[in-house]
C-alpha cells in the first residue's frame, strides 16, 4: 500500500508551471470527490492499451468492470487487453487471508493461457486495506515463471483518475522503461530519428491517420505510451531522441522522469486540427535539431495543408458561423477549439472540468481573456449556455449526450468512447463530416415542430 508520502510526491508535479498554486497543482480530492474516477480507474485507462500485456484486477469482481473495455482505443494486432482478468475476492478470502494466494494462482493462470510478454497486476481498495504485499507476490512471480509482473500500485482510495494515470506512468518508469533496447534501425536513405508520444491512446485508430506522415519524415515513433502499444515498445522509451506530450493531465511525470533520467526533451503538442498538426510536426523537428529534418516537415507540411484546406473548401462554407459548445476536459479542451476554428465556426464556451493550468492558459489564448469556461457539467448548466449562447451544437462527452437530445439539439461525441477518429490532416475530414450530418440533419426540425394533433388544432383554433 502506497505510503502518504508516496502520494504526495505524485501530487506534487515540478513540471507543472502551477504546481504551487494553492499548495499544489492537483491537490488531493476531499472525501467523495473522486466520484466520476477513481485512482484505479485511471491506472487502468493509461495502461490497457498496451495491447499484449495481461492485465489482472486485484480486487473484488465488481473493480475490473469500472474500465475494463469502455475506452475507444483501437489495436493493429494483439488483444490480449481485451481480457477482463480479476482475482474475484470475495468475503471468505479476505476473513481467511487468501487473497495473496489467488493473485499469484491468477498470474499463473495468465502465464500458462496466455503467454504474455508480461503482466500487470493492479492493485484495488480491499487488498490496500487489508494490507496485501503486492510488491513481493509480483516479485516472486516473476521470479517464478521468468515473465516481468508489473505492480501498480493503485488502490481507489488514493485519489482521483489524474493521481491514477500518474501512478500508472511511474510505474512504467520504475518497472518498465529502460529493461530493453530499440531493435536495429534499417538502412534508409534518410536520418532516422527515434521519438515518442506520451498520453496518446488511438482512440478510434485515428493516430494511424498521422504515423504515415512521421515515417515519411523519418521518424520512428519507439512508442505510444499507451495507445497500440506493446510491451518491448514501452521497455525502450529511454532511447528516443524527443517526447511528445499529447496529455499533460495524464502523464506529465513520465515526460519529466525521462528528462531527468535519461536526458530526453519534450514538448507539449496535439494533432487536433491543421494548425495544431503541423505545429507538432514543427515541434518534433525543431526540438531534435536537425536541419534536413526541419526543411522536409516544412515541405510535408506545406503539402498537407494545401491539400485539406482544398478539401474542407466546400464543407467550410456549409459550416462557417455556427456556434458551438464545447464541453470536454483534458488536451481537448484546447486542441479541439483549435480544429474548429480552422474550419471557421465559434467556439462560444468550452468545458475545463479536466483540465490543468496549462490547458486553460492555451484556452484564453486561442479565444480571448474573457472567453467563458465551464466547470459545472450539470444538463440545467449546460443546456442554460446553450440558450444564453444560441449554440447550433454540443460537443461532448458520451454521458451528455441524451441532454442534448432530450433538449433537441444536435449532439456529436467527441470523448474516448466515440467511433470516429479526427487526428491529423485527413481526421479534419472525418470530423468535418460528421459536424455537417449532425447539424444538417432534418430530425432537429421534425423534432421542433408541433406534433401533428397539435397543428391540427391550432388550424382549427
Amino acid at each position: 500500500m502506497k505510503s502518504n508520502k508516496d502520494i504526495a510526491e505524485l501530487l506534487d508535479e515540478p513540471a507543472c508551471e502551477h504546481n504551487k498554486k494553492e499548495k499544489s497543482g492537483c491537490a488531493k480530492p476531499k472525501p467523495g470527490a473522486s466520484a466520476g474516477g477513481c485512482a484505479f480507474d485511471g491506472a487502468q485507462i493509461a495502461l490497457l492499451p498496451i495491447a499484449d500485456v495481461a492485465h489482472i484486477v486485484h480486487g473484488p469482481i465488481a473493480c475490473a468492470g469500472s474500465s475494463w473495455d469502455n475506452r475507444g482505443t483501437r489495436s493493429s494486432g494483439a488483444d490480449l487487453y481485451r481480457y477482463g482478468m480479476t482475482t474475484d475476492l470475495t468475503e471468505q478470502d479476505i476473513i481467511m487471508g487468501r487473497s495473496e494466494k489467488r493473485l499469484f494462482h491468477a498470474i499463473k493462470q495468465a502465464v500458462d493461457n496466455y503467454a504474455p510478454p508480461a503482466v500487470f497486476v493492479y492493485n484495488t481498495c480491499v487488498p490496500a486495506l487489508i494490507g496485501d504485499d503486492l510488491n513481493a507476490v509480483c516479485k516472486s512471480a516473476t521470479e517464478k515463471w521468468g515473465v516481468p509482473v508489473v505492480p501498480i500500485d493503485s488502490a481507489g482510495f488514493y485519489g482521483t483518475k489524474n493521481l491514477g494515470n500518474r501512478i500508472a506512468g511511474d510505474a512504467m518508469v520504475k518497472h518498465v522503461i529502460g529493461t530493453r533496447d530499440p531493435d536495429p534501425l534499417p538502412e534508409s536513405d534518410i536520418k532516422i530519428h527515434d521519438v515518442n508520444l506520451i498520453g496518446e491512446y488511438n482512440i478510434a485508430g485515428e493516430f494511424w491517420r498521422v504515423l504515415p506522415l512521421l515515417d515519411e519524415l523519418g521518424l520512428r515513433v519507439l512508442c505510444t505510451l499507451s495507445g497500440d502499444a506493446r510491451f518491448r515498445e514501452v521497455q525502450t522509451m529511454h532511447k528516443a531522441e524527443v517526447n511528445m506530450m499529447v496529455c499533460s493531465k495524464a502523464m506529465v511525470n513520465v515526460a519529466r522522469l525521462l528528462q531527468k533520467t535519461y536526458g530526453t526533451p519534450w514538448f507539449e503538442g496535439s494533432f487536433y486540427g491543421i494548425t495544431d498538426t503541423s505545429e507538432a510536426l514543427r515541434g518534433f523537428a525543431n526540438a531534435i535539431g536537425d536541419e534536413d529534418l526541419i526543411a522536409r516537415a516544412e515541405a510535408v507540411i506545406a503539402r498537407e495543408e494545401a491539400k485539406i484546406r482544398e478539401a474542407l473548401k466546400p464543407w467550410q462554407e456549409r459550416l462557417k458561423g455556427k456556434r458551438v459548445l464545447l464541453f470536454t476536459g483534458g488536451v481537448k479542451s484546447w486542441s479541439v477549439i483549435s480544429a474548429l476554428q480552422d474550419l471557421g465556426m465559434v467556439v462560444v464556451a468550452t468545458g475545463t472540468k479536466k483540465s490543468t493550468e496549462e490547458d486553460k492558459a492555451r484556452i484564453r489564448e486561442l479565444m480571448g481573456e474573457d472567453t467563458v469556461m465551464i466547470e459545472d457539467g450539470s444538463p440545467r448548466a449546460l443546456l442554460k449556455i446553450v440558450a444564453d449562447y444560441k449554440a447550433d451544437i454540443l460537443i461532448a462527452g458520451g454521458r451528455n449526450m441524451y441532454t442534448a437530445l432530450k433538449a433537441k439539439i444536435p449532439f456529436l461525441d467527441i470523448n474516448q468512447e466515440r467511433e470516429f477518429g479526427y487526428e491529423g490532416y485527413q481526421g479534419m475530414l472525418e470530423l468535418v463530416r460528421q459536424l455537417a450530418l449532425t447539424i444538417e440533419s432534418p430530425v432537429w426540425q421534425l423534432v421542433r415542430d408541433p406534433a401533428p394533433w397539435k397543428q391540427v388544432e391550432v388550424s382549427h383554433g
